[in-house]
């Protein structure tokens, strides 16, 4: 097996994403997958998450995909332009809405500005902590492909989503997208 030229980097929402989780699954079957670990999952600060996704982001060896949860979406769009600037593509699941929760509130207001990077949104029909409305917003505004899931709640274990193969096929399509001749990427699909 080649040496991934690609970097995906997890970025867990609110609380982490425990063990059955489908983030924490693609984790473990990605032998260079680097998982973001944040000091405080329970209060989150913006300053905080973002400062830690940024360097993350930057200390990867090689230019990367994000693949995003909840709050872990938030945090993504508002990673500054240094570290936005190493994005290739960024899979986006069940963004939460800050303003729905008052711990999550330092995360709001949620930038509103088209990210400089390939991104797939996906949202469901039920999600309790984003109206699918929102999510459809958030979509346009960041310029993201939208994908919307029918009755799939948070796109998490408790909603009966572990490997969820469908999220599989969208980061491996999100990845193929990848200029693969630039000598600063390369092939992610031989550990996929």
């Amino acid at each position: 097996m080649t040496e991934p030229q690609t970097s995906v980097v997890v970025v867990p929402g609110w609380r982490d994403s425990g063990a059955g989780h489908w983030q924490s699954l693609w984790a473990e079957r990605l032998p260079h997958a680097i998982r973001v670990r944040q000091d405080d999952w329970m209060t989150p600060t913006r300053r905080a998450w973002v400062e830690t996704l940024e360097q993350t982001v930057l200390d990867a060896p090689h230019p990367v995909v994000i693949v995003a949860h909840s709050l872990g979406c938030i945090a993504t769009t508002h990673m500054g332009a240094e570290a936005a600037a190493r994005v290739r593509g960024a899979l986006l699941v069940a963004p939460a809405d800050p303003e729905r929760r008052a711990v999550l509130s330092d995360f709001a207001p949620v930038p509103y500005a088209v990210l400089p990077y390939r991104s797939i949104l996906v949202a469901s029909s039920n999600d309790p902590y984003c109206p699918v409305r929102l999510a459809g917003a958030y979509a346009r505004a960041w310029g993201s492909e939208f994908v919307r899931l029918q009755q799939a709640g948070h796109i998490n274990v408790e909603s009966g989503h572990g490997e969820w193969p469908l999220g599989w096929a969208l980061l491996q399509s999100l990845v193929d997208q990848i200029d693969w001749s630039s000598p600063t990427q390369g092939a992610l699909r031989s550990a996929a």
